[in-house]
């Protein structure tokens, strides 16, 4: 109980006050009812935090489901997306039981990571019409050749308090303590309302259709197109379980604590999106920014992400008025900064060291013009063929040095490399003096028998091999 008190209280309190503006957010970007991000809020911090598997993890409605969920409200309807969310649910429950969650980890992380950057663009760019006094358009083409016409019929008043959000949110890690100890989502979003409200800005502001509790409703099952909405439920738990998993993986290495579960944390998130849909939420993820905020303010167990989903229920009962107050233009320019926090620039340098950015860049891409499902797709695809060719790919090389030959072979030589190793051994003169340096780290059978023929044959011509290996 002293733990709870010291630790785990206030670490939920500051938790609770970031959440609160990002749930909402969040339920703006995805073309979700307002009330239905605090509804995923609620059950992923106190469903999710007790089942789960990652003790200080902080579940809720995520950043990177939006433009999967705006597409499948576009599609369906939000009655039809809230089964789908609690089917997505189920299957995540099955694959922690069936004990497969590390294989989702097995995802290539370059492909994740441009999935976020696709997904981060596409919300800036949506927000940023918003941001100007306009809307979003149906897709990314769109959003870009609108802009130009959007930027000259921009209204003023939203603006200003937009980019007010957007430079405090920006500058906040600049403020000084114990100032800066205050959430900076928290006290844009409050400032900018706060000051609509004491000057004549005319401006939109978040519209709610009654209570969180009228807000409450059952999902809907569709009229026909079932075959869709299947995709739709596999595609939802792929995406959320991965990310969950992998935000797992991130909070772990921010404390000392006890370690993930991971087949546990996907049963625990499957129940949470199995509840949140059924009381019409938005789909749960494990969130990072959540998480770290939780693990820095000095959480304990998972007593405070419990805790921070009871003060969200708390404040939303009663005080849903008051998020009626807060400019649409405020939450914009909240959500252009999430979506340019998912472009880490970190993400990008491991890419290109690790050989990856083609990979990261048509992904990234495919995921704005496209969409997410064949964008992912189209990254892993290409993943795999880039991996396949450095598994093929060896380099060979011959080089006459005096009257003596020097022949190196690197990479991975398999019998796909025969031809073009034996093609280099054939220019070597019969009788030279050859040093043959083996420093592949792998090589199979059918090139490791190319090479015993040729030095077999080469010494039968009078010549002389000196083999070297990589130790």
């Amino acid at each position: 109980m002293r733990s709870l008190c010291r630790y785990d209280l206030p670490a939920s309190l500051v938790v609770f006050l970031v959440a609160l503006p990002l749930s909402l957010g969040i339920a703006i970007a995805s073309d979700a009812p307002v009330l239905a991000g605090l509804i995923a809020a609620i059950v992923g911090g106190i469903l999710a935090g007790a089942l789960g598997g990652s003790p200080l993890q902080v579940s809720g409605p995520a950043a990177g489901l939006t433009v999967i969920v705006a597409d499948l409200v576009a599609q369906f309807g939000w009655a039809v997306t809230c089964l789908i969310t609690a089917g997505a649910g189920a299957v995540q429950i099955a694959l922690g039981l069936s004990r497969v969650a590390r294989a989702a980890l097995a995802i290539s992380p370059v492909v994740v990571h441009a999935m976020l950057a696709g997904i981060g663009i596409t919300i800036a760019l949506q927000q940023t019409h918003v941001l100007l006094g306009g809307s979003s358009k149906s897709d990314a083409w769109h959003n870009v050749i609108g802009l130009p016409d959007q930027i000259v019929g921009a209204h003023g008043g939203g603006l200003i308090l937009g980019v007010l959000v957007i430079a405090v949110l920006v500058g906040w890690r600049w403020v000084p303590a114990p100032l800066s100890h205050l959430p900076g989502p928290l006290v844009a979003i409050t400032g900018a309302t706060v000051l609509s409200l004491a000057f004549p800005f005319h401006v939109a502001r978040i519209h709610l259709d009654g209570s969180l509790l009228d807000a409450l409703a059952l999902p809907g099952l569709p009229d026909g197109h079932w075959g869709a909405v299947a995709m739709g439920v596999l595609t939802v738990a792929l995406i959320a379980s991965v990310e969950s998993l992998l935000s797992a993986v991130s909070v772990d290495r921010l404390h000392r604590g006890a370690r993930t579960d991971f087949n546990r944390e996907l049963i625990g998130q499957g129940a949470a999106n199995v509840a949140s849909g059924m009381l019409g939420g938005l789909p749960v993820t494990g969130v990072i920014v959540r998480s770290s905020t939780n693990v820095s303010a000095g959480a304990r167990s998972r007593a405070s992400t419990i805790l921070h989903g009871v003060w969200i229920l708390l404040f939303a009962v009663p005080f849903a008025a008051v998020i009626q107050q807060i400019p649409t233009a405020a939450l914009a320019g909240l959500l252009i900064v999430i979506g340019a926090q998912l472009l880490k620039p970190a993400h990008l340098q491991a890419a290109r060291r690790n050989g990856d950015v083609t990979v990261y860049v048509v992904t990234a891409i495919c995921v704005v013009f496209v969409n997410l499902l064949h964008g992912v797709l189209i990254g892993l695809a290409l993943a795999i063929v880039m991996t396949g060719w450095r598994v093929i790919r060896s380099k060979i090389t011959a080089e006459h040095i005096g009257d003596a030959w020097y022949v190196r072979v690197s990479g991975i030589c398999t019998f796909l490399s025969v031809p073009k190793l034996t093609g280099v051994l054939i220019q070597i003169p019969g009788g030279a003096s050859v040093t043959l340096d083996i420093a592949a780290t792998y090589l199979d059978h059918a090139a490791q028998q190319a090479i015993d023929d040729w030095t077999h044959q080469h010494q039968g011509t009078g010549g002389s091999v000196d083999l070297t290996r990589l130790q």
